[in-house]
């Protein structure tokens, strides 16, 4: 906002400076097997398969006024690199807190992974397909 100040007879303008947010994503693969163990019996998901799955991660914050960025990339592709391998080439149900690995539980398992060690956390988003996923962004408040 400006602030309009008249010195020596002449109008001076102050611009107060403003902060630059934005919200930056990185993306990450991987192939695993699951299935759904809580589906209704016949359910074609309750039987062995596997996925190409697409992850996106989503950080938000101010722009830093140095660095011009809200986040280094490689700082994302670092907290993410653990998961990828407990996640990579796996079965999903072996995997602890994801015996019922719908992309909704496993948006939610990688978000309580990350939050602890990738401040401005905004979303995680889950493709199973190219045409079917899950966006988490934490839980509601309560």
């Amino acid at each position: 906002m400006s602030e309009l100040t008249i010195t020596d007879n002449r109008p001076q303008i102050e611009v107060a400076k403003t902060t630059t947010t934005a919200e930056i994503f990185r993306e990450f693969t991987f192939e695993s097997a699951h299935r759904l163990p809580n589906v209704p019996e016949g359910h074609k998901c309750a039987r062995l398969h596997g996925h190409s799955y697409r992850i996106e991660v989503r950080v938000g914050g101010e722009v830093g006024e140095q660095s011009g960025w809200v986040v280094d990339f490689a700082d994302i592709s670092a907290a993410f690199k653990p998961l990828h391998s407990i996640l990579d080439h796996h079965y999903l149900n072996e995997v602890p807190g994801l015996e019922n690995p719908t992309s909704e539980n496993l948006a939610k398992w990688i978000w309580d992974r990350l939050l602890p060690v990738l401040g401005g956390l905004q979303e995680v988003v889950v493709r199973e397909t190219c045409t079917s996923g899950c966006s988490y962004r934490g839980e509601a408040d309560k």
